[in-house]
């Protein structure tokens, strides 16, 4: 992908941005509730000069990565163990199922009630968020290989764990990246929930702080940086999974 195929996803927002500068400048539209882009930019810079936007970065992502691990590793891990084990999916998979239709924001009081409205609760949310749909992608992609595979490897000898290592894994690879995909966009939606049980920093209480103040300009400006934060977090997650797909010849690689 050449640099210019790379900047064509800014043309969008930078095009909707200069159209509501113009906008709001010629005074076609008002500001009070949608700022423009430049009073953004001055609440922005006058966050970070102060210390207070970093401090607010610091806390969201490092809940996210800390919660997105935890999800992540025990979603992977019963994935694993009820798409390889019939009796175990019979046993857990529809407790499982059921407790994923639960909204998230119900979870809230009761983790308040079990674990404090400290960073454990917080954690504990945002890794249930990241939990159900790793768990159901590589379930579902371990349940998907196709059988004439699995012979093929009988066939040549390997054994059950050779054929987990060198056909199952490698075939549910995309499909459990993809999830982790899912997973993390997930823990920054559910960040801002967890940020709403007594927290004092964070993206999510600069939300709740500009709503309550009626600040339109720190409720975007946090809005932003939230869809920042989970794109460069996506495009980093993508770069790291390029080696282990590396095996791929799909058409997305010709274009």
């Amino acid at each position: 992908m050449n640099r210019g195929t790379r900047l064509a996803g800014w043309v969008i927002p930078v095009a909707l941005a200069i159209l509501w500068e113009v906008a709001t400048h010629y005074g076609l539209a008002q500001g009070r509730l949608m700022p423009p882009p430049s009073r953004l930019a001055a609440t922005a810079w006058s966050l970070a000069r102060s210390g207070e936007l970093q401090t607010h970065i610091v806390a969201t992502m490092t809940r996210v990565l800390a919660g997105f691990a935890i999800g992540a590793a025990a979603g992977t891990l019963l994935g694993m163990l009820n798409g390889a084990n019939p009796w175990a999916e019979r046993l857990l998979d529809p407790s499982i199922q059921a407790l994923r239709a639960i909204p998230s924001i119900a979870w809230v009081p009761l983790f308040i009630l079990w674990l404090g409205i400290f960073e454990t609760s917080k954690l504990a949310l945002i890794a249930l968020g990241v939990f159900f749909p790793v768990y159901l992608g590589v379930l579902t992609a371990i349940q998907s290989v196709d059988r004439k595979l699995i012979e093929v490897g009988r066939v040549f000898g390997l054994s059950r764990a050779g054929i987990a290592l060198l056909i199952t894994w490698p075939a549910v690879m995309p499909a459990w990246i993809a999830s982790l995909r899912t997973g993390l966009g997930l823990g920054f939606m559910f960040v801002v929930a967890a940020e709403l049980m007594g927290a004092s920093e964070g993206l999510g209480y600069l939300l709740v702080d500009g709503q309550q103040m009626g600040r339109a300009d720190s409720i975007l400006v946090a809005m932003i940086i939230f869809a920042l934060l989970g794109k460069a977090s996506d495009s980093v997650l993508v770069a790291l999974s390029r080696p282990v797909l590396c095996w791929q010849d799909t058409n997305r690689l010709r274009l």
